[in-house]
């Protein structure tokens, strides 16, 4: 270290002693800067994260993890204790998403019992969930346990534009569900006209269609805002906000499309539901049946506290000017709509319907068999 340091003075030396004027003078101290190395934390096997977000510092992170196309997540690199319990927390989880999520699939494609509409719709979220974890949650146990919290340019560019698509999809996706839920409550004589088999594959089509388009305007935006170099993502994934705070230009104009796109595709389904579940609550306040109002409410149920879980996170998230985007609490909003979220929804589902729970009986039932047969 010391040789290192000696042998960066000589040079800069010599070249003050050859460039006279006075950028010359700042330019040969700025070099014998740039080449410091980075001091590991004593007592840890972690390097210190430089606390300047200055271009120099920011050059000097980046030349000692990766080449200049990658990008730098650091996640939880200030505080490396929680690294290893964080791996197994994101690990567990989503092994549960998994089989939460694919077994649900399973039985609302196979079993006939579940062959409606409104599984129809449930086995769409699964199949978002399922995508939405696996975009994100591997390359996050890659960065945790590995010596390098990288991912590289294209990689953090098609994590962002999937990412955004799904989330966009299962924002449609959830107000489709609560038309569906409406079309069931209120009017049950017409439901299989209404909720046709063709017109179900048409609107889960057009949600698709419309979330991937969604994304790939506001993935346009948040790549398209110079960054000057910087690549040290203060987050777990390539997200908007956290893309945004690297700007080294004027990103007013962007901020406010992103905004706008984001109140468009968070609060207009939202207001869509919460006006679906008004006429459906006096719907039901009209059932003479005490039993009946209970089953109505009931099927009801587990969509409101999906929906609930999602937009309350997505909405703290990005409707919000990003330039007031708080690294931490970006952080734990994350983990909510990005993990904790699709990891509950299937289970959600599960517990509180017993045609799921049935149908999942079943399924092992016939396995059981099978394997003993």
């Amino acid at each position: 270290m010391l040789t290192q340091c000696v042998t960066i003075i000589k040079v800069q030396v010599q070249i003050t002693a050859e460039m006279g004027s006075p950028a010359h003078h700042l330019m040969s101290l700025l070099l014998s800067i740039s080449l410091l190395p980075l001091t590991p934390v004593p007592g840890s096997g972690h390097l210190e994260v430089p606390a300047s977000t200055s271009p120099v510092h920011d050059n000097m992170w980046i030349n000692n993890q990766s080449s200049r196309d990658d990008f730098i997540l650091l996640g939880f690199s200030d505080r490396p204790w929680l690294e290893t319990p964080l791996f197994v927390i994101f690990l567990v989880a989503y092994i549960f998403a998994l089989f939460g999520n694919v077994s649900i699939i399973l039985v609302s494609r196979l079993d006939p019992q579940l062959d409606s509409p409104m599984y129809f719709f449930v086995s769409n979220l699964s199949l978002l969930d399922l995508c939405y974890t696996t975009s994100t949650v591997p390359q996050m146990l890659v960065n945790l346990r590995g010596p390098e919290k990288t991912i590289s340019y294209g990689g953090c560019v098609a994590q962002l534009y999937i990412f955004l698509a799904l989330g966009s999809t299962e924002c449609i996706l959830l107000a489709i569900m609560a038309l569906d839920r409406y079309t069931a409550v209120c009017k049950p004589l017409h439901y299989p006209i209404i909720m046709s088999h063709r017109r179900c594959i048409h609107m889960a089509t057009g949600t698709w269609i419309s979330g991937f388009a969604n994304s790939l305007v506001q993935s346009t935006l948040t790549v398209v805002v110079p960054r000057c170099g910087h690549r040290v993502v203060d987050h777990f994934f390539c997200e908007v906000p956290a893309l945004l705070k690297l700007a080294c230009a004027d990103t007013h104009v962007n901020e406010a499309e992103l905004n706008v796109l984001g109140a468009l595709l968070l609060l207009v389904p939202l207001t869509l539901i919460l006006g679906t579940y008004v006429l459906i609550a006096r719907a039901v306040m009209r059932i003479r049946s005490a039993e009946s109002r209970w089953k109505a409410f009931n099927t009801c149920a587990s969509h409101l506290l999906v929906v609930s879980l999602f937009y309350f996170t997505a909405i703290s998230m990005y409707v919000q000017p990003p330039s007031s985007y708080s690294h931490d609490r970006g952080k734990i909003m994350a983990l909510f709509y990005g993990i904790v979220t699709p990891t509950l929804n299937p289970f959600i589902y599960t517990l509180r319907n017993k045609h799921v729970k049935a149908a999942l009986g079943r399924a092992l039932t016939k396995e059981f068999w099978v394997k003993t047969g």
